[in-house]
């Protein structure tokens, strides 16, 4: 059987890749284009409880809005132009980043929520938050019959 070539069948389903791969990243794509910025972070996990830390330098702490559900956290905030006027002089050049930013992250476990703890030092804000008992591992004591003599 012969099977016609179609070029722009193939360069559509290239081009629909393209699109899926770039929709990944979308997110991350619109809050830069709107003049917000993304700031770095980590996640560990400590045992009991994992550890969310946000490198947000020069932000106050009045300016952080953080909302914790039992399997996601979201946190915003606002980093203020230091400038007195748009065209101070002096500036040769500024890859600083201003304006607001907004991360929302899915977290890999459940947390418990109400005892999430925030600790905000030297522009690291610190973020715990503790699992859920029912993610949490217990250790099971067998309480063991002695034969009897």
């Amino acid at each position: 059987m012969l099977v016609r070539w179609q070029p722009f069948q193939e360069m559509e389903e290239v081009r629909r890749q393209f699109d899926r791969l770039f929709r990944e990243f979308a997110p991350l794509e619109q809050e830069t284009s709107q003049g917000g910025w993304v700031p770095a972070s980590e996640l560990r996990d400590d045992g009991d409880h994992l550890t969310l830390r946000l490198s947000l330098p020069e932000i106050e702490a009045k300016d952080l809005d953080i909302q914790v559900t039992k399997d996601s956290l979201s946190i915003s905030g606002e980093r203020h132009l230091q400038r007195k006027e748009e065209s101070e002089k002096g500036y040769y050049w500024s890859e600083m980043s201003y304006g607001k930013f907004r991360r929302v992250f899915a977290l890999p476990v459940a947390i418990e929520n109400e005892q999430v703890k925030a600790e905000y030092t030297n522009g690291i804000l610190t973020l715990t938050l503790p699992k859920a008992n029912e993610v949490k591992a217990f250790k099971v004591n067998v309480a063991a019959e002695l034969p009897a003599s």
